[in-house]
């Protein structure tokens, strides 16, 4: 027989609470510095095995007892071993009299949720870095869902909420089915090393036409049968040079609208240097994200592309969070009535001949 994974996870609903129900009172209580009491320790093995199913040629191998930050308690080790096998230790807590045995997942939350993802160095829109609330998405150009919620997030939370809410975007090209998105990224980063502004302008215009990248964009000849007027036997024919000719474009284009320094920005796409994008995506990973767009509402996760009154609404709870008040509540627009129909005009009658 193997030895069981013995892990906080299978063992947690297990001793979260540990009452003994031996009337008598121990001879023996806890003390620190000290091996457990016997008949202590007993009573620990007897339930480790019981409810952890251990194997029974394991042995279980319980540390003296050392101080815990829990009033009231101590803190002892518990490991097991089998076949030649020692599980990691695992910590509990245990009551001065000997009699309850707990075990508890501690959180650190002292850090301020809003600056928990950093936003650091990235183009911004919205309010200055002092702003109440932080949005941080994580974001691919190449990805329709995530063009569906740039549409949607801008210039909606901007005009909603001016500069109380800064939004950044992180970079997290999914390269394994958006080829041209980390060509996007880097470009982009190449611009907005220089511009904020052109940085999303870019954003703005790739984000609209993602899905024409790549195509065909050259004029095409007139149709010689009529039936194939408007017909595009190209448009679907989309190839990862031309989308990245075409994003290069773009962002020179861009550029040169906004008197930029051009050899600086031609030899970055030229270069095509993907360190930063590559820490963003570490990061993302480090996260457990799994798709894009994930946003971060003051450190509060949220995945894929929501409604905008949901979004409204975490923003709100975010801005309270920060003791701000929230504008009014949000409230979705009702469709448009249709009118009604008007009522036939009466039938023109030919007046009699004279």
């Amino acid at each position: 027989m193997t030895l069981r994974r013995f892990t906080l996870l299978s063992l947690v609903s297990v001793f979260s609470l540990l009452a003994c129900r031996a009337q008598t009172p121990f001879v023996n209580p806890v003390v620190l510095g000290k091996s457990l009491p016997p008949e202590v320790a007993h009573r620990v093995e007897v339930l480790l095995r019981q409810k952890a199913e251990l194997p029974p040629e394991s042995t279980i191998q319980i540390s003296p007892v050392v101080s815990s930050d829990t009033a009231g308690f101590f803190t002892v080790m518990v490991a097991v071993s089998a076949e030649g096998k020692v599980s990691h230790p695992i910590t509990f807590l245990i009551s001065a009299d000997g009699k309850t045995l707990a075990q508890f997942t501690k959180y650190d939350i002292s850090a301020d949720p809003r600056t928990m993802i950093s936003d650091a160095g990235r183009p911004a829109r919205g309010g200055p870095e002092s702003a109440p609330v932080i949005v941080v998405v994580f974001d691919d150009l190449e990805c329709p869902y995530c063009a569906r919620f740039h549409a949607s997030l801008f210039p909606a939370v901007t005009e909603r909420y001016g500069d109380k809410v800064r939004i950044v975007y992180k970079d997290f090209p999914l390269t394994e089915i958006h080829p041209w998105a980390m060509r996007a990224a880097v470009d982009v980063n190449c611009l907005g090393a220089q511009s904020g502004t052109g940085y999303w302008n870019a954003v703005d215009y790739i984000h609209a036409n993602a899905s024409h990248i790549g195509e065909d964009q050259s004029p095409k000849p007139a149709a010689k049968d009529p039936k194939d007027a408007g017909k595009d036997s190209d448009k679907d024919d989309k190839t990862l040079p031309r989308a990245n000719e075409q994003l290069d474009k773009i962002v020179r284009e861009q550029a040169e609208r906004l008197k930029l320094n051009m050899p600086t920005l031609d030899a970055c796409i030229a270069k095509q240097d993907t360190t930063a994008e590559d820490a963003s995506r570490k990061l993302a990973t480090d996260l457990n994200l799994q798709a894009t767009p994930t946003m971060f509402i003051n450190g509060n996760k949220v995945d894929g592309a929501l409604p905008i009154e949901f979004i409204f609404g975490l923003i709100d709870d975010a801005l309270i969070a920060e003791n701000v008040a929230p504008p009014a509540p949000y409230v979705v627009p009702k469709p448009a009535t249709p009118a009604p129909a008007a009522a036939p005009a009466a039938p023109a009658t030919t007046p009699p001949a004279k």
